[in-house]
């Protein structure tokens, strides 16, 4: 019997019994289930355990979350249920059971379209500034704009269009790409059938609607046009997946002496043919019918109801992942439309969570643990990344999630009745702006203050009713503000000391601890006898600005991240190997000698990479010291990928370590700056 036998036992009843368990994996930090019967899981319970850190559903997985020991768990638990593991793609496929065709198809979607959005986003800024200077006419009493005054930026406006123009008209090729990437086929093959769809040889779709004639190729007894598919989504889409499916068959029933050949070359071929033939015309038309209807409701005699509705149900949407069909309904619209009505609510919707988490940090202005997670959960949103906001704060209160809600319906009533149009897709929130059309900026401004205006006043009033620690500034004490200046300087003292140890001036600098628990301030000398180094070289954060539920909520333990700008992790101390992810190879446990734990975890959800673009240089079992070189990732591919690299060290285990300190907002460098002391 395990050392987690009898957690094991405990767990299995839990979640429903052996029967209950359709396949069962573990990460780095967490078993993952999928669940005959999600419901039968007693979620009170199982997070009641000791042994249970927290747990959360995702894509049809349930996840419980144990921690750097959940390699032993699972070995126990597979001992003592009798239940084959298998692999997380195993897992992953067996998760489907518990998706509707709607959150499967969502979920192809969404991964085709992520490895996409760091360009979409650049295309749409690049787009965004394009605007600001060769259609902003702010010279000469409002005649000419900035090009028509400086060749210098005419110059620049033509040279930036080269992107633009690679990033949008090019579209197919990057979705052909992705489609090929997902489903592991030939990626080389989805490229040259993206080409295919947007060749030079091909009337440019954005010119079909104007050409007086339209070419085409002549096969004796039929003719077929020659028409591109410039920043068609659908067209591209229906012609991967046949492609995909075409390769799939070919390798299936071709012998393995003559693939090379014969498998590329019928699959492409056949593929190219029935995407100008067929899929082509078809995808375009369905492309067409979609954004028809989007348009219709956007523009039509009911704009406003459908404004209101899509603010309203805008952000629930995004806790789904149905919000990500909105990215190929924005692209279908700027094809056919020349820009989008949809994008500039998407932002709305944004700005107004944001603006309910604002609200937020007034009113918990006196829970010091509070504004650790609103503030950099409101800066986030505002700059277009919801997830933090949504899942850290307003879910949490549930009443500044549906403040946000209605204040986002609010705006977008607002901007459908104007009829703001955005160029492109760009990043959200605030600087949604930049993507705007010059002529409905002024108009996007406005209904951006009501964004922020309506959610903050209806959350400041509904939580003032709501929530417990909430207190007028005319109740505060006097002596909270003398408090709170002894507190600042003894913070200062602290930093001071940091630093000192930072250049290894001094690692026996006595320091002033706070006593928070009484209010009081002690003074306590210690000696500063532990440190941990910089993992990575790259800029040093907080943990809670790392965009993951688990990790930025500190379910794990405290901890730092870094954003890397090298690709060796390193240790951060002298410690021993001891746990080590074999498949994945994207993370790795320490322990050091006094018993502390350390969980290194390399990016974002990067075990679903399954060990591609990483590489390890140590064994479990090996000891290390400080600096020594743990593993080696590829940074390239975890974007590439869609995850971010930022990089956690978490201390899973502080084995009577008391007043640890990070040091975050500088710039560390591997294994020389100190990140963390601690006694």
């Amino acid at each position: 019997m395990g050392k987690y036998a009898e957690d094991a036992k405990e767990l299995l009843q839990y979640v429903g019994g052996k029967e209950n368990i359709a396949a069962v994996s573990h990460c780095m930090t967490r078993m993952r289930f999928v669940l005959n019967d999600p419901k039968k899981a007693d979620i009170e319970k199982i997070e009641a355990m000791k042994a249970v850190k927290g747990s959360f559903t995702q894509t049809g997985q349930f996840q419980v979350i144990i921690g750097n020991t959940v390699a032993d768990f699972y070995n126990d638990f597979i001992g003592v249920s009798g239940i084959e593991g298998v692999s997380k793609d195993a897992v992953k496929n067996a998760a489907k059971q518990n998706q509707n065709v709607l959150q499967r198809m969502v979920a192809a979607l969404a991964e085709i379209f992520a490895p996409l959005i760091p360009a979409i986003i650049t295309g749409g800024l690049i787009l965004g500034f394009r605007n600001c200077i060769d259609s902003l006419y702010l010279f000469e009493s409002g005649t000419k704009t900035l090009c028509d005054i400086s060749q210098f930026w005419a110059g620049i406006d033509s040279f930036l269009w080269l992107i633009g123009e690679a990033v949008f008209h090019m579209l197919p090729v990057g979705i052909c790409w992705s489609v090929t990437k997902k489903m592991g086929t030939t990626q080389m093959l989805g490229i040259v059938l993206g080409l295919t769809l947007v060749s030079g040889q091909l009337l440019n779709a954005y010119s079909v609607a104007g050409a007086e004639e339209i070419p085409f190729w002549d096969f004796g007894f039929f003719r077929v046009n020659m028409i591109g598919y410039q920043a068609q989504v659908i067209p591209a889409i229906l012609a991967a997946f046949t492609l995909v499916y075409l390769e799939k068959f070919f390798r299936k029933i071709t012998p393995q002496v003559i693939s090379m050949i014969v498998v590329p070359f019928c699959s492409l071929l056949l593929a190219v043919m029935a995407s100008h033939f067929v899929l082509g015309p078809i995808g375009w038309k369905i492309g067409s019918a979609i954004s028809s209807m989007v348009y219709a409701g956007i523009t039509g005699s009911f704009k406003i109801v459908f404004g209101a509705v899509f603010g309203f149900v805008y952000a629930p949407l995004v806790i789904t992942g149905l919000h990500h069909m909105s990215n190929a309904i924005d692209l279908q619209l700027i094809a056919d439309y020349g820009g989008t009505m949809l994008w500039p609510m998407i932002a709305l919707s944004n700005i107004a969570q944001g603006s309910a988490v604002l609200a937020m940090a007034v009113l918990q202005r006196k829970n010091a643990e509070a504004q650790e997670v609103n503030v950099p959960s409101c800066i986030s949103c505002y700059l277009g990344v919801t997830e933090p906001a949504i899942f850290g704060v307003n879910l949490k209160h549930v009443f500044p999630f549906v403040c946000g809600m209605i204040g986002s319906a609010c705006a977008a009533v607002a901007c459908v009745a104007m009829g703001v149009t955005a160029n492109a897709v760009g990043v959200g929130g605030l600087p949604g702006i930049l993507s705007i059309q010059t002529k409905y900026m002024g108009n996007f401004a406005i209904c951006m203050a009501i964004a922020v205006a309506a959610p903050f006043a209806l959350t400041i009033l509904a939580g003032k009713k709501k929530l417990q620690d909430w207190q007028p500034a005319s109740a505060e004490k006097e002596n909270d503000a003398n408090k709170e200046s002894k507190y600042a300087e003894q913070e200062a003292k602290s930093k001071e000391a940091e630093k000192q140890i930072s250049k290894g001036e001094s690692q026996e600098k006595e320091r002033e601890l706070i006593s928070r628990e009484t209010g009081q301030i002690s003074k306590e000398a210690k000696t500063l006898g532990k440190e941990l180094k910089a993992f990575l070289t790259g800029k040093v954060i907080e943990l809670k600005e790392v965009n993951d539920g688990v990790f930025s909520e500190g379910i794990m333990g405290e901890g730092i991240a870094i954003i890397p700008e090298n690709n060796i992790l390193y240790a951060p101390a002298d410690a021993v190997v001891s746990v080590l992810m074999q498949d994945s190879r994207h993370a790795c446990g320490l322990t050091l000698d006094d018993g502390m734990e350390l969980l290194l975890h390399v990016g974002i959800d990067t075990v679903d990479m399954n060990g591609d673009g990483f590489r390890y240089f140590v064994s479990e079992g090996q000891k290390v010291n400080t600096g020594a070189p743990l593993l080696e990732f590829d940074r390239d591919k975890i974007k590439a990928a869609g995850h971010p690299d930022t990089t956690v060290c978490i201390i899973t285990e502080p084995a009577g370590a008391e007043h640890i300190r990070f040091v975050t907002g500088i710039k560390g460098e591997a294994g020389e700056t100190v990140v963390a002391v601690f006694d």
